[in-house]
């Protein structure tokens, strides 16, 4: 898994600071997670091929999430897009969207999918033979839902010598990676796991945008790889945060401590702070593990 921080700050777009928008790239698919104001900017200056985002999540309809979609849609209309594009997000979603396209008459030459969310309760919503999503939902002003994107269970690893030493024909080789027990050269058949070895452990990534402190997204995301996780608040506002039903870094750190997360991601930082460091500083007074996200940074996991 590879994740592009194209912005991670609250509220208003600044010069060096743009709002939440991340890309995702697992098993061949590049993911869009929201799409603030300047996303399609960000994209090119990171040098993202538009082409290959084929579905795009947006977690809720604040315009520092999503006030970028429209135009993107309308700049892969002018490069002539033909792909299918499957846009997931709150009720309300294609309503919001279509109307600015047909305001303006420009509806796009491909297919828009979209895929309204409404439920309460985690439900899978995407789905192929390598990757899985879910929603995480959250507890924000509006309808708010994270999204846990899941690797499959991939190919076995093949051990040669010890299938050589089975007498397995190499016409075999492949059904061994997928699981299958086989029948040897001389009518003997051979148990898949005495000649491979499970594949690289799946990896997982949470991305909690907008939400108060909510314990109970802990059983959903429990044992994630990497929980990225609003912390818009230090602890000398922390007051503000159950009004504006946002997090503390504190908190963040509370949840990822619970889900047993191997690393927290912070970010949706507040603009009134100076030094994001400082979020850190205090996020690890709760939790080890804790990164930064900064426009324009990359992580690999």
């Amino acid at each position: 898994m590879k994740l592009t921080i194209l912005g991670c700050y609250s509220a208003t777009p600044r010069i060096l600071t743009n709002p939440t928008s991340q890309v995702l790239e697992v098993q061949g698919h590049m993911f869009l997670i929201d799409c603030g104001e300047g996303t399609q900017v960000q994209l090119r200056k990171h040098k993202v091929k538009f082409s290959r985002i084929k579905h795009i999540f947006i977690s809720h309809l604040h315009g520092d999430h999503f006030f970028g979609l429209v135009g993107l849609i309308s700049t892969f209309r002018l490069l002539t897009r033909e792909a299918d594009l499957h846009i997931y997000g709150p009720k309300g979603i294609k309503d919001v969207i279509t109307l600015q396209m047909k305001l303006a008459d420009s509806w796009t030459n491909y297919k828009l999918i979209f895929h309204e969310l409404t439920s309460d309760e985690s439900e899978l919503i995407f789905e192929d033979e390598k990757v899985e999503v879910h929603t995480i939902p959250l507890n924000h002003r509006v309808y708010t839902n994270g999204f846990l994107f899941k690797e499959k269970e991939g190919k076995r690893k093949l051990n040669i010598r010890a299938a050589e030493a089975a007498n397995i024909d190499v016409a075999y080789y492949r059904k061994l990676t997928q699981g299958f027990d086989v029948v040897n050269e001389d009518g003997v058949t051979i148990k898949n796991e005495t000649v491979t070895k499970p594949g690289d452990k799946p990896k997982s990534y949470a991305f909690c945008s907008d939400t108060m402190y909510k314990e109970d997204i802990v059983p959903i995301i429990e044992n994630v790889d990497v929980l990225y996780h609003e912390s818009t608040f230090l602890e000398t506002q922390a007051h503000l945060a159950p009004k504006t039903k946002h997090s503390t870094a504190k908190e963040a750190a509370a949840i990822a401590k619970k889900a047993n997360a191997g690393t927290l991601l912070l970010g949706h930082y507040s603009t009134r702070y100076k030094d994001i460091n400082d979020f850190k500083l205090e996020a690890k007074e709760v939790f080890e593990a804790v990164e930064l996200s900064e426009d324009g940074k990359i992580f690999e996991f």
